[in-house]
């Protein structure tokens, strides 16, 4: 009669490999959807700002944060954007987040009132939709001190209609951080954006 000895050794080792790599696959996939935009992305800026990109992406590496700040007598609207996906420019690929994706939060600072646009991507896959209207949300002011909020993407609505076109979380290109109306020295200071997977 043979010896079942072997047998359960190999089971045991077996199970052991499977646990342990699902493990460690468990929490890279933890690493890297709940990134950080602020750490990890490069961010781009357009309008009436005294910073320009590589400004904000210097004090970004630095210090941890991004920060802008309107010139004076702004003419104009300012727009910070940046990639869900790193990309080498300011446009690229969707990303399909999971369908357990609620919402994006956000530490921020800021003297006005910001519209956060998310931009979906093209027809083609191939990088994100320009011009038009995108679901978007209001960002409260708060010059005094940094605040978090959760903004489920529920709340993205085209138009920012309550009755307009839900985002599609599996075609996300980029955020938009608008300021339509600045003043001379507005500012927005963001300190994490991070998008649930």
């Amino acid at each position: 009669m043979k010896s079942k000895t072997p047998i359960l050794i190999d089971s045991f080792l077996l199970i052991i490999t499977i646990f342990f790599t699902s493990g460690f696959v468990s929490a890279q996939e933890h690493l890297d959807i709940n990134k950080d935009l602020v750490k990890s992305s490069i961010w781009y800026i357009a309008g009436p700002a005294k910073e320009n990109q590589e400004t904000i992406n210097t004090i970004r590496e630095k210090e941890g944060r991004i920060k802008v700040t309107a010139k004076d007598n702004p003419v104009g609207e300012i727009e910070l954007n940046v990639m869900i996906t790193p990309s080498d420019s300011n446009d690229g690929r969707p990303t399909n987040l999971s369908y357990n994706s609620k919402f994006v939060s956000i530490t921020y600072k800021s003297s006005h009132l910001i519209k956060l646009q998310a931009r979906e991507g093209n027809n083609e896959g191939t990088g994100c939709v320009h011009g038009g209207s995108h679901p978007r949300v209001d960002i409260a002011a708060s010059p005094k001190k940094f605040v978090t909020i959760k903004i489920p993407w529920s709340d993205f609505k085209q138009d920012g209609l309550s009755n307009g076109k839900l985002l599609d979380i599996h075609n996300l290109c980029k955020f938009n951080f608008v300021n339509y109306n600045p003043v001379s020295g507005a500012f927005l200071e963001i300190k994490s954006v991070i998008v649930q997977n």
